[in-house]
């Protein structure tokens, strides 16, 4: 399976009828599947159909769907209140001859309130049921280019985990390597100490310095940790390999890699060693920041 990102953005619109309707959907990184939803007035009805084919095609991200509906072309109509306007007429003819003046004119009773009222174009439940059907499609089809798009970054970041995956396996070979971890290094190290120790502290008992030599140099030794960070590596390499929604256990691993840093650097009796376990803090951290978008 492939790696997929949980950032993305996908478009559908189309034309139902006189009614033309648009989705926009915008995913970006959370610990789960967080689907928010906007819809118009009169079809709350796509909810329950919208998320269940959202929890189908995708297991996490944080996503936001907007659905809009309007009218294509003019969207506003005219009525005219023509009972109303003939008793107008009547009546203000009467009133004109019974005053002797000149009777109204066309514009003039036009523009009585009432009489003109202009609308909105108004959807019928017909309408909404036709919308509603060919916007689920749209809403699939949006859902399916979110998911390419989300795909294509996935392989980016396949690339850029895989390289910090090799920079952390480059420092723990150079770390293996180090004359200075060994361990009869580390206790030749130590008996120089506890030498110099003896001679300038008469007081000191040496049999009591060489068993504490003995006790840091094994807690020195950084063995475990290495083999446990080889082991990790082998582990991140095979959910990168497996693809799918594999988030959540490469986050696990790398703060399994940010602990077994953290003690070798601890535990470090060098500065070759010291600088090596900082390099791989630093790596680790970019190998999480960038698991944060894995889906």
């Amino acid at each position: 399976m492939s790696l997929a990102s949980m950032t993305g953005f996908a478009r559908a619109h189309g034309l139902t009828g006189a009614w033309r309707w648009a989705w926009e959907i915008r995913s970006v990184n959370a610990k789960g599947l967080d689907l928010r939803l906007r819809l118009p007035n009169g079809f709350d009805a796509l909810d329950a159909a919208v998320r269940a084919a959202a929890t189908k095609a995708l297991s996490r991200g944080s996503v936001s769907a907007t659905f809009t509906v309007t009218r294509e072309g003019d969207s506003i109509a005219v009525a005219l209140n023509r009972p109303a306007l003939a008793a107008l007429f009547t009546a203000a003819n009467e009133a004109a001859a019974a005053l002797g003046s000149a009777p109204p004119t066309l514009d003039a009773l036009l523009g009585v309130k009432g009489i003109v009222e202009v609308v909105e174009a108004q959807q019928t439940e017909s309408d909404r049921e036709a919308i509603a059907r060919d916007a689920l499609a749209g809403f699939e089809q949006a859902l399916a280019d979110l998911s390419v798009m989300r795909l294509a970054e996935g392989a980016a970041l396949r690339t850029i985990l895989t390289e910090r995956l090799d920079g952390i396996a480059r420092l723990a070979a150079a770390a293996e390597a180090l004359p200075e971890r060994r361990l009869e290094a580390i206790q030749a190290r130590l008996a120089e100490q506890v030498r110099v120790l003896a001679e300038s502290h008469h007081a000191l008992d040496p049999e009591r310095l060489h068993q504490e030599a003995i006790l840091l140099a094994t807690k020195a030794d950084v063995r475990e940790e290495l083999d446990r960070l080889s082991a990790h590596l082998g582990a991140a390499r095979e959910l990168l390999a497996q693809g799918g929604p594999v988030g959540r256990r490469l986050d696990f691993l790398a703060q399994e890699f940010n602990r077994e840093t953290n003690t070798l650097c601890s535990k470090s009796n060098a500065v070759t060693l010291t600088q090596i376990g900082l390099d791989l803090k630093l790596l680790v951290d970019q190998f999480r920041e960038q698991i944060a978008n894995i889906e």
